[in-house]
């Protein structure tokens, strides 16, 4: 079969405390998304969402930017960037605008877009984006598209996320040095919910939890749009350090034993089952021998997982409480969905689903042509949502521009093209 033709390429950089990844996507003549390339390597530079160091997170984003383009035989000057740390925070306002029983045009959105940026206010602080999430007509909610609809009041939901200048500067700046333009930073939640959630969830009400590898976001959406999101500074490696620390061996030791035989659930064979602390092709000696260990090296598989459901009470605990103070609660507060590199640990969400008392299911990237099956992970989740998010080239309220004035300042020409319509319709 031919390879699609494309029209238009996207690429996309998560930053990630774990690991940095890139994406290179295109959009093909039938506006399919079709990947076509993608790279990652271990982070550098990066702590709880944060530069910490400049130099070597430029270098790991220019060392997997250089990977997705040698798959994709492509090239790319400009691209979108994630964030999951920056102090990010989420709130919602709503405009209204009088329509007059008439029929709602192209202009009338642009008024109500336009004077909703007044309604912005960041105190001092940066927005990453505002978007117009649904409309509202003479108190109907949950409109999608009103032109052509009649009404008397038209109101707009906006959603607007803000992050801390200052360190979004330093993530723009080390993506800038590693010669690339940046199109804009869009925060991990709403990456991750384009990739994870459905429409009906995002209606119906849902708690996506990003469980990454030092951070952790949590954001809830009903009435199809994100109402709140909080970070819990809390991730996936925290429970590799203590696993580490309770053996008393390497990062690296840790990290393996709880990816090939850490659990959140615990069975009756794990009393019996001795599991080696160092890899098959180790050397000798490498690495110190654990505590608890037997002659061989080797330590109870119920110990690990002790300590793993230790750190996971913990967690649930604080996902809890967070959930709680989010409002996230009643009929409309029910689904739970993981996503993120955490959120591959085996039994997570039976554990999770146990400890919250509500349903849990594990959120990962839709399938996508080009999608490497390594990218098709939980883990990929905020990657493949920064694509899509590209693709799908939302309204930002903040960059739209008119020819008309404001509302009350409509002038001839304006008023000229809505005396014509009127006569048009009710004529």
């Amino acid at each position: 079969m031919a390879a699609p033709r494309i029209t238009k390429v996207f690429a996309a950089v998560n930053l990630g405390s774990f690991r940095t990844s890139a994406m290179i996507a295109g959009l093909s003549e039938a506006g399919e998304l079709v990947v076509l390339g993608s790279g990652h390597r271990a982070s550098q530079g990066i702590k709880r969402g944060y530069v910490v160091d400049m130099l070597a997170a430029t270098h790991s984003v220019r060392d997997a930017i250089e990977r997705a383009e040698k798959m994709a035989n492509t090239s790319v000057t400009q691209v979108l960037v994630g964030c999951a740390g920056a102090g990010l925070a989420s709130s919602t306002a709503q405009v209204e605008v009088e329509i007059g029983g008439r029929r709602i045009e192209d202009d009338d959105i642009q008024h109500l877009l336009v004077a909703a940026r007044d309604v912005i206010q960041p105190d001092g602080r940066t927005v990453l984006h505002a978007q117009p999430a649904h409309y509202t007509l003479d108190g109907a909610h949950g409109v999608p598209n009103p032109k052509g609809l009649h009404a008397d009041r038209l109101a707009v939901d906006i959603h607007v996320m803000l992050a801390d200048g200052a360190p979004i500067r330093n993530i723009r700046e080390t993506v800038e040095n590693a010669h690339l333009k940046v199109d804009g930073v869009v925060a991990a939640p709403v990456a991750a919910g384009l990739a994870c959630l459905t429409p009906e969830e995002r209606d119906l009400g849902v708690a996506l939890v990003d469980f990454g590898a030092e951070v952790t976001t949590v954001s809830v959406h009903a009435g199809g749009m994100l109402l709140g999101m909080q970070v819990l500074p809390f991730g996936s490696g925290d429970i590799t350090d203590a696993v580490a620390s309770a053996f008393g061996i390497r990062r690296y030791q840790a990290e393996r034993l709880k990816c090939m035989s850490g659990s959140a659930i615990a069975s009756p064979a794990d009393h019996r089952e001795m599991i080696p602390v160092n890899a098959p092709g180790d050397p000798e000696g490498a690495g110190p021998v654990a505590r608890h260990a037997d002659d061989k090296n080797r330590i109870p598989r119920a110990e690990l997982i002790s300590v793993i459901t230790q750190q996971l009470g913990h967690f649930t605990d604080e996902l809890g409480r967070c959930l709680k103070a989010m409002g996230f609660t009643g009929t409309r507060g029910q689904q739970v969905v993981l996503t993120g590199g955490g959120a591959q640990l085996p039994g997570l969400a039976d554990y999770a689903q146990s400890a919250l008392g509500r349903p849990v299911r594990i959120g990962a990237p839709p399938a996508m042509l080009g999608l490497p099956q390594g990218h098709a992970t939980p883990s990929s989740s905020t990657l493949v949502g920064l694509v899509l998010h590209a693709a799908s080239d939302p309204i930002d309220i903040r960059k739209l521009t008119m020819a008309a004035q404001a509302p009350g300042a409509t002038t001839l020409w304006g008023m000229g093209r809505r005396i014509a319509r009127a006569l048009k319709e009710y004529f």
